[in-house]
């Protein structure tokens, strides 16, 4: 057997050593046609690559690519793709703030456009084309600093099986599943109150939605009945919806105000007549009681304005700012219309919260405030990524029907296989509250285009009601560039016409997908079958209701089946104080310093120990520890591997067998545990309970074994020795063949967590990658040292004596208390130890027999003695070697 351990083995250029190699080689290439039952599949998050690399990123990707390791070196075919997240807002607002300009789609595609170097003050007007051309350029940047990173740590993926979420395939994918939904009547499409951002222009989601607390104020305002123009007063933070109000509701069951219902009241400063109604929604104990039910202040006046079927005013524009409505016509009415345009026409065309401003300041003025506003803080509903409170506005948008199918998505929910389990609960409390269909159209340039065209009549008006769909040949489409069947392009915009559908999927929409996309669905039926459903979702805590939710919606709804079998959720990691990060504290923690400065496998060590749903804080001691570690293995395995492979003497090469020494026996059955416990803890996802065994091993096996075995390794005259010359070198062999294989095992053992050491270590007596080599069992240990046997000394005449696990356990605890002693002593680990007695029970002290020869080796003891006693717990005395006088 060859080795070529090195003089001086380092971390330094290991990466980029085995980086190129692995993928000159094509180590962790998917095998195609690889039969399902030995397929691993992986459904890899695609992170948005608009935004910027943290720490959390190298968190959860090292999480799924222990898992990815381990399941290869378990012989299965792992089928694990990268893809990139494009599409979206974060993308759109990054490259408006990286190039300087903004999409104008009334704009004509300029070929020749380049953007400016410099961003300049103002943002420059470029076509949607131009527009959408700038984001794929800056997209495939960012991707590449992405794959760097994803590189460096180590990523075991197929980076041919490399995709994005708005490429042509992507496109395609997402295209053809909306026109299924569209055949099954799943999606649908209306003109209804939206939630709208006004700063990015767009509709948001249920799923997009946060609370903020923000400043405001209740005032307290009069309407009067009409009947004898008596007071009902109301409280609301919005009082610039007053032109908007359609009508007052009170809770039934509100004594104050059950008299009123029925009746009719005036709005202050626009006189419009309006009903007072009962509403079980209305809370008596908010406010006054009494709300006013506006066209749209927030989600509640849309249910008020659905079930109790009001009138529609609108005046908020999709701008952000107040529209000028029709005084004096119909629904428009006002009982002192000169009064309600005088009044408006100071509020008119100006952003909300400036319209707040004034309207407060003519309330007052006119005698229609009760008292000074109140200042409060309460919850607001922003947009995710917004800066602004989310407005309702009413717009044409497209749905998939999704509150039909919540008892069926809470079904396949309790199918799934839930790490941690408890975040089930999550997922069950997001879909019990669900209150819309899913919106899935977005007012953006850059994305997946809605794939319809839409008649236009001689008036130019558009035909919604009998859209026009491509054919899937067709696909992929955009409804901008393409034109329909029957139509030439010189009809677009036309009388008699037609026209583009200008909106964009959700970026959720497609990223709902990635299973279908990654496995070549409508593309391979073949493939696709062999991947889906797939085995795993690795992803964040805080995309349950988003990611992972719209991706079980959407595979129930085209295959009535769940996407994958199992969900591993991340925890958060917080900063090194154990604080939310933020970019507004200053407190993000990027990995490409961390990974130049510490180098992968520390980077994963520390990852690896963050269990699932855990959060973790970011915590460059943990980056030490793991560095340390990584070059413990580098060391230990050099001075295991340079022992075993010392030339054997005539005499070792002349013994016809070997017997397993009790030690050694003992250190292998400790071993099997640990092989036992991590397969199980892996099997079950939990990396880092099978991680800190291996751990824990590797420091016992270092600080307690090699230094037991280590004389008799070396086959030198023993401290305490007795017995024949044969007796002798078999303990030898015995020591050499245990420390090439446990070092064989070990290195297995580690290289899901640290890949390139353990790469590194297995190249100096092994051909091939390690992370193709077996995951070692306990019913292959035997094999194993078999194997070192005849790699060292040619012969598999191996006896194996009984294993007590126990041994090694004892022993080491008896040198500790040895070192304990010459320290507290202040002499050396060399010093001779002229006696040891040991105390213990009878039974113990014959269990521990077999070891004391290795135990006199590393201790330095000349005599021993044992005395039985009825003592729980093996007592050491020990006289050291006097000290020489000075």
């Amino acid at each position: 057997m060859s080795y070529s351990v090195p003089e001086k083995p380092s971390l330094d250029g290991l990466e980029e050593k085995w980086l190129k190699k692995w993928q000159e080689s094509g180590t962790y290439r998917y095998q195609i046609g690889t039969h399902r039952d030995k397929t691993y599949s992986i459904d890899t998050p695609p992170p948005t690559v608009s935004g910027s690399l943290h720490i959390g990123h190298v968190f959860s990707y090292t999480h799924t690519d222990v898992i990815a390791r381990y399941k290869r070196m378990n012989q299965f075919s792992v089928f694990y793709p990268i893809g990139w997240d494009d599409n979206g807002v974060p993308t759109e607002r990054r490259v408006q703030n990286y190039y300087g300009v903004r999409c104008d789609p009334s704009l004509p595609y300029n070929p020749d456009f380049e953007a400016p170097p410099t961003p300049g003050k103002d943002q420059i007007p470029v076509s949607r084309r131009n527009f959408v051309e700038l984001c794929q350029v800056l997209t495939g940047e960012d991707e590449k600093a992405f794959e760097d990173l994803w590189r460096h740590l180590g990523l075991s993926v197929d980076w041919d099986l490399t995709y994005t979420t708005v490429g042509p395939h992507a496109q395609r994918i997402s295209q053809a599943a909306f026109l299924k939904l569209i055949e099954k009547g799943e999606i649908y499409t209306s003109e209804a109150p939206t939630l709208w951002d006004v700063d990015f222009a767009t509709a948001v989601s249920q799923a997009e939605l946060e609370d903020r607390e923000i400043e405001g104020s209740f005032h307290k305002i009069r309407f009067y009945r009409e009947s004898d123009n008596t007071e009902v007063v109301i409280e609301t933070t919005r009082p610039e919806l007053i032109p908007a109000v359609v009508a007052l509701v009170a809770n039934p069951k509100d004594e104050r105000y059950t008299s009123l219902f029925g009746t009719f009241v005036y709005s202050p400063m626009f006189g419009t007549r309006i009903p007072v109604m009962a509403h079980e929604l209305a809370e008596p104990d908010k406010g006054s009681g009494i709300a006013m039910v506006c066209t749209f202040g927030d989600l509640t006046d849309v249910t008020w304005w659905k079930e109790l079927r009001l009138d529609l005013r609108l005046i908020v524009g999709r701008d952000g700012r107040l529209t000028q409505p029709p005084w004096g016509s119909v629904g428009w009415e006002s009982r002192n219309v000169e009064l309600a345009v005088s009044n408006y026409s100071q509020m008119s065309g100006k952003p909300v919260r400036r319209a707040r401003e004034i309207i407060v300041h003519l309330l007052e003025e006119q005698g229609h405030l009760v008292e000074p506003p109140r200042k409060i803080t309460h919850p607001v509903k922003f947009y995710e990524k917004g800066d602004k409170p989310l407005e309702v506005v009413a717009s044409r948008q497209w749905f998939i029907r999704t509150l039909d199918h919540k008892a069926e998505l809470i079904d396949l929910g309790r199918q799934l296989n839930w790490i941690p389990t408890y975040m089930r609960v999550r997922y069950e409390t997001w879909v019990d509250g669900l209150n819309s269909d899913w919106n899935v159209s977005r007012q953006r340039f850059f994305g997946i285009p809605i794939p319809v065209w839409y008649r236009l009549n001689t008036q130019r008006e558009v035909d919604f009601a009998n859209p026009i769909f491509p054919t899937f040949e067709h696909l992929p489409i955009d409804p901008s560039q393409d034109t329909p069947p029957g139509f030439s392009e010189a009809q677009r915009n036309q009388a008699e016409g037609f026209i583009g559908d200008p909106d964009v999927m959700d970026t959720w929409a497609t990223s709902s997908l990635t299973p279908q996309i990654a496995t070549s669905w409508l593309k391979d039926e073949n493939t696709f079958n062999s991947l889906f459903p797939m085995d795993l979702r690795p992803q964040g805590q805080d995309i349950i209701r988003t990611w992972l939710f719209y991706t079980i919606l959407r595979s129930a709804l085209e295959h009535n089946k769940l996407p994958w079998k199992n969900t591993v959720i991340s925890g958060f990691v917080l900063d090194p104080d154990r604080k939310k990060m933020s970019k507004s504290k200053g407190n993000v923690v990027t990995p490409m310093p961390l990974l130049e400065k510490h180098g992968a496998d520390a980077l994963r060590y520390w990852a690896a120990s963050g269990r699932p749903g855990v959060d973790t804080a970011a915590d460059e001691g943990q980056l030490k520890i793991g560095r340390r570690m990584a070059i413990k293995l580098l060391n230990a395995s050099k001075f295991a591997l340079s022992i075993a492979n010392m030339d054997p003497s005539d005499e070792l090469t002349s013994e016809k067998s070997v017997a397993l020494a009790p030690l050694d026996a003992s250190m292998f059955a400790r071993l099997n545990g640990v092989i036992i416990g991590a397969t199980a803890a892996l099997d079950s996802y939990d990396h880092t309970k099978a991680l800190e065994l291996c751990e824990r091993f590797f420091w016992d096996f270092c600080e307690n074994y090699l230094e037991l075995v280590k004389l008799r390794a070396y086959g030198e005259d023993r401290v305490s020795e007795s017995g024949s010359r044969s007796e002798h070198n078999q303990a030898t062999m015995s020591a050499r063949i245990s420390l090439l294989a446990a070092v064989r095992i070990m290195l297995r053992l580690f290289a899901p967590f640290l890949p390139f050491v353990s790469e590194e270590v297995w190249s100096w007596f092994n051909d091939g990658s390690i992370h193709l080599a077996s995951w070692p069992s306990p019913e292959q240990t035997e094999s194993e040292i078999l194997q070192s046997s005849l790699d060292l000394f040619a012969t598999t005449d191996l006896s194996f004596n009984h294993a007590d696990p126990g041994l090694l356990d004892v022993v080491s605890d008896i040198l500790a208390g040895i070192r304990k002693q010459k320290s507290e002593a202040k002499r050396s680990m060399k010093t001779r130890v002229d006696f040891l007695e040991l105390k213990g029970k009878q039974s113990d002290l014959e269990k521990i027999a077999a070891g004391l020869p290795d135990l006199c080796d590393a201790g330095v003891v000349v005599n021993y003695k044992c005395t039985a006693t009825n003592t729980e717990k093996i007592e050491l005395t020990i006289t050291l070697e006097p000290e020489l006088a000075i």
